[in-house]
């Protein structure tokens, strides 16, 4: 039987983010052989994913990343069991580096069958299921390119945020942050009153409605009533006619053209977890 040495062990930990022991069974089981214990050490996460497949994985870490020039951004979620892994440094490091792959794919497809050292990213995350023993995978993949695009990460990781601007002038990276900011804050459903889908408005007519029948208001008012209460949702719900988080008195639009007149929102993504 081979000799197993502690450099050795170390090595295969810092190439998989296996523990030391299950990095020195596999290299034992391997008689010394790295890569035939890499792929033990594979197998086991197999195992492991097989075992969680229907596990809930609702924790986790929402990076959003930006390319060079700000014209493209991505916000990709790693998903895992507990808050406990999702808080765990080597876990958003991993993440932070799936998301710098992930600027180069349009898709989450392609993105999880991206080289990722060595091996693919969707390999990636079965072996790390088997490294921490819970159910590891991507559950969020979202891509947003703009002639100027910024992005913004909540404290902890939970919300991630992107928003494309139709220029990059001057103050377009403190606008993009901003606006993101914005969109993690107050969750808006779409980015103007054109975003939201008829079957949304149709329920919040008939909901106000409702309401106005309860108050005991005339059948001949409701309509007129009605839409005057789906301008407000709309005022609460769509990102550019929002309240400003950092100055009530203007809407986010508002804002926006503050800074440059000809400066507009272009689309926004968010993800959150939890």
């Amino acid at each position: 039987m081979a000799k197993i040495t502690a450099a050795e062990v170390n090595k295969l930990r810092k190439a998989t983010g296996a523990g030391m022991m299950d990095c020195k069974k596999a290299l034992v089981e391997a008689d010394g052989d790295f890569d035939k214990a890499i792929e033990i050490l594979r197998k086991k996460g197999q195992k492991v994913a097989a075992k969680r497949a229907d596990r809930d994985s609702s924790e986790g870490a929402a990076i959003a990343k930006v390319n060079g020039d700000k014209t493209s951004g991505v916000i990709i979620s790693l998903n895992c069991e507990t808050d406990f892994v999702a808080k765990n440094e080597s876990f958003v490091a991993l993440a932070n580096e799936l998301a710098e792959v992930a600027l180069g794919y349009d898709d989450k497809d392609a993105f999880l069958a991206a080289s990722f050292n060595g091996m693919t990213v969707a390999e990636k995350l079965t072996e790390q299921t088997g490294v921490i023993g819970e159910k590891i995978e991507i559950g969020s993949f979202e891509k947003l390119s703009a002639p100027f695009v910024g992005s913004y990460i909540h404290a902890g990781n939970k919300i991630a945020t992107l928003v494309g601007l139709s220029a990059g002038v001057e103050g377009a990276a403190e606008v993009a942050k901003d606006v993101a900011m914005q969109a993690a804050a107050m969750n808006p459903i779409a980015l103007d009153e054109d975003g939201v889908d008829q079957e949304t408005i149709d329920k919040e007519i008939e909901i106000a409605k409702e309401q106005l029948r309860q108050e005991g208001k005339p059948e001949e008012m409701l309509d007129k009533i009605a839409q005057g209460k789906l301008k407000r949702f709309f005022k609460d719900n769509t990102l550019v006619n929002q309240d400003f988080i950092k100055d009530s008195k203007k809407s986010v639009s508002q804002y926006v053209k503050s800074v440059n007149p000809d400066l507009t929102i272009t689309g926004f993504k968010r993800v959150a977890l939890g």
